[in-house]
């Protein structure tokens, strides 16, 4: 169980107790290569009942693939994979596919002898089962891909970033289920407080092998420095040890040819461990470099809010983004604005920055305010620009970077990017390579104002290591949307939190500190509420309505039917944009299809936000 971990294995009667479990699954010397390249160079892990692990590891490292291994959905080029007989596995992947069933309900019972799991299951993530399954939006999709794996009550659990689109109350439920689960769970995630709320050991894929941990995410620092500090003076001997062997071999073997094979072939063997050895320390420092410039504003207040308000007039009433806000943000100040999706945080932004026009009150910037805005749609890239055009929109070889000037290769390496790659047009971009490229941009301009929304989708753990770095040697002010409560507690000096009907509340500290003193205002307005109850009688006051009208019913029914249709062109472009023959065979064609997936992924992400605004009304009118 100990695998590949070159540090003695510390007693440890939690760890002890869960290896006398039989184990429900055991990887004996795996090994998969796609194309010419090793993807595993000899996997060997076994995982018991009750073990929660979390597999880490770089972007590209496998993690995927070994999932889909374990689950027997993908074979292995040579190696033993065994499984208890009878175990039943439960799969969540990152994009579920609806395609074949009608409702959701039918999505999650299939393959149940009865629909009442199903039923029960849907009703726990809060998700109708009647919906057509084409019609959810990311949140809801994750939800109901949850439901049908503890619908299916398996032995094994695969999650695959679960978190995705999920807010903290959801994301916390979740963490409540898997941790009073009785079987295996195995999953990825670069949500780091999930891992550490979640998981009893940790699996690390590098290098294509798997160490593992005693421990669960919450130790994994401790653990790898550990395992890098040893392997850092195996290398120091190894490299002392090939000096010697080089020198006799420059010396000759030709006379002693038989009597020296031997050595000659453990040196060679000397050669392969050194390089491996300096390849496995290379990995977890070879990551992206961030960095972020400061603009010369002299100017203390950055921006100040007094008695801000806004409404927006919906079919079904009035929306309250802000009711007499009033805020100073200083510079230097971090702050993080929190709460669940659909409370406003994006417009109260873009409100902040002066996009959005308020209804009353006044917001005063900085004389010499430099904004850079990195939104969480991306929606700063033009998907027909190739990486090289997006960074150096005015042409040449070169771009300023906080005021020095860069070569884009050299640049772009910082960012993860390789130079074969900067040719590819951004359209065919994977999501975390768009969120890398975005940050690239935004990160080279020197600012007094970083606005990030969502900046941590599909970076990988250690990356964010690295943007966490940055934030905290920014001397700027910061203004982040996110619901990543680590990366929050890590970089927020303060939080802007919402108390519903637009007001907000500013606390201390990130967001495990906001959660402690959002619940003392909370007590203290049930305090004031019970004080009211005892004071005269006021008139009545009329009923509240307690379901949607009937223009939203539509409007959401439109969109029911609107954003699959949206989804499935933007696959298609994609996968016609992915197309690398494309451009030099039509380019009108790929100039039309870049435009137009742009325009799609933003009518998308519209009509998504829409019906999650009718979807908080609803459930703010039955709660």
């Amino acid at each position: 169980a100990h695998g590949n971990c070159p540090l003695p294995l510390a007693p440890c009667t939690r760890y002890l107790a869960r290896m006398a479990q039989p184990p429900l699954i055991s990887l004996s010397d795996v090994r998969l290569s796609l194309g010419a390249k090793p993807l595993f160079e000899g996997v060997t892990l076994s995982l018991s009942k009750g073990e929660r692990a979390a597999l880490v590891g770089r972007n590209g490292a496998g993690k995927s693939t070994l999932m889909r291994i374990i689950s027997e959905q993908a074979e292995a080029d040579s190696g033993q994979v065994w499984r208890q007989p009878g175990t039943t596995y439960a799969t969540v992947v990152q994009e579920p596919r609806f395609d074949d069933y009608d409702t959701v309900l039918a999505y999650v019972s299939d393959g149940l002898e009865y629909d009442y799991m199903a039923e029960a299951e849907l009703m726990e993530f809060g998700v109708d089962g009647s919906t057509d399954p084409k019609t959810l939006s990311g949140g809801q999709q994750r939800r109901v891909a949850l439901a049908r794996a503890f619908a299916a009550e398996p032995d094994v659990i695969l999650l695959d970033e679960p978190t995705n689109h999920l807010d903290v109350p959801m994301i916390e439920y979740l963490e409540g289920r898997l941790k009073a689960f009785n079987g295996v769970v195995l999953v990825v995630s670069h949500d780091r407080r999930f891992l550490e709320n979640i998981s009893t050991n940790t699996l690390w894929l590098r290098q294509g092998v798997v160490l593992k941990s005693p421990d669960g995410y919450v130790k994994f620092d401790e653990w790898a420095e550990a395992i890098e500090v040893e392997e850092e003076r195996q290398l120091k001997r190894v490299t002392t040890q090939l000096k010697a062997e080089q020198h006799w071999l420059a010396r000759g073997v030709t006379g002693r040819r038989k009597r020296n094979q031997g050595r000659l072939a453990k040196l060679h063997d000397m050669r392969a461990q050194h390089g491996a050895m300096r390849a496995a320390l290379n990995d977890r420092k070879n990551t992206a470099e961030f960095s972020a410039g400061v603009g010369d504003s002299m100017s203390k207040k950055v921006i100040e809010v007094k008695d801000l308000s806004k409404t927006f007039d919906t079919p079904n009433g009035p929306l309250v983004i802000a009711d007499g806000l009033s805020i100073k943000i200083l510079r230097g100040d971090r702050i993080g604005i929190i709460g669940p999706n659909g409370a406003g945080k994006t417009t109260l932004v873009r409100l902040l920055l002066g996009e959005i026009e308020p209804d009353a009150g006044s917001i005063r910037h900085a004389k010499t305010l430099d904004v850079t805005y990195l939104d969480q749609t991306r929606d700063t890239l033009d998907p027909k620009d190739t990486i090289w055009e997006a960074l150096a929109p005015s042409g040449g070889d070169s771009l300023m970077v906080q005021g020095q000037q860069r070569h884009i290769a050299a640049y772009a390496k910082d960012f993860l990017f390789k130079t074969e790659q900067l040719r590819q047009p951004v359209g065919a971009l994977s999501g975390g390579e768009r969120n890398r490229l975005a940050l690239a941009i935004g990160l080279a301009k020197p600012s007094t104002l970083l606005v990030m929304d969502e900046p941590t989708n599909d970076l990988d753990l250690q990356t964010l290591d690295l943007l966490e770095d940055m934030l905290l040697a920014y001397e700027g002010t910061l203004l982040l949307v996110s619901h990543d409560r680590a990366f929050l507690d890590s970089t927020v000096t303060s939080c802007l939190c919402p108390l519903g009907n637009g007001k907000w509340v500013q606390t201390a500290g990130g967001w495990t500190d906001a959660q402690d003193q959002l619940a003392q205002v909370r007590r203290n307005g049930e305090d004031d509420a019970r004080s009211a109850k005892a004071k005269p009688a006021e008139a009545p006051k009329p009923k509240p309505q307690n379901k949607l009208s009937f223009k939203d019913e539509h409007r959401q029914k439109e969109i029911d039917a609107l954003i699959p249709k949206l989804h499935a062109e933007i696959a298609k472009l994609e996968k016609e944009l992915a197309d690398p023959a494309l451009y030099s065979r039509d380019p009108k064609a790929f100039n039309a299809k870049s435009e137009r997936i742009g325009a799609a992924r933003a009518e998308a992400d519209a009509a998504e936000m829409e019906w999650l605004e009718i979807e908080e009304k609803r459930e703010a009118l039955t709660s």
